[in-house]
């Protein structure tokens, strides 16, 4: 048996709509990073991108479990010293809730110019329409 590697421009991305409408946001944000590394196909190589188009739509939608709305903290800083930023989940989602889907995953793909490659084939928005029709994208049911 020999182990087949795939080249990337042999890799065919597809698109896929996943409604986020009441969906836990842990387990939403790992099915979207299985999606987008690739993970669920059979030609899946660590050192290409197989990936394919993920399109959330409902993101203000998404829900958390236990205190995490109230409690659950973002933080990032702006370089400067004691520039460190701190943003609660509640806020968060009412001021972008695309963000928040956003950071769950791209804290789940590789930190690299390959998880970067990935990352950029998410597409997040609030509500329920995307402008990606054209791309004729399949509805995913995770």
């Amino acid at each position: 048996m020999k182990t087949q590697s795939i080249r990337a421009q042999d890799v065919r991305h597809d698109w896929f709509v996943v409604d986020a409408d009441g969906r836990t946001l842990g387990r939403l944000a790992t099915e979207i990073a299985h999606r987008l590394r690739g993970k669920h196909k059979a030609e899946y190589t660590p050192n290409v991108d197989t990936g394919d188009f993920v399109i959330v739509v409902n993101a203000e939608k998404v829900r958390v479990t236990g205190r995490k709305y109230t409690d659950k903290i973002y933080y990032h800083h702006t370089e400067y010293p004691g520039g460190i930023k701190a943003t609660s989940f509640a806020r968060m989602q009412a001021e972008h809730p695309e963000r928040v889907i956003e950071k769950a995953v791209k804290g789940m793909l590789p930190h690299n110019p390959l998880g970067r490659a990935m990352f950029r084939k998410l597409k997040v928005y609030a509500g329920p329409t995307h402008p990606h029709a054209a791309q004729q994208p399949q509805t995913l049911d995770i």
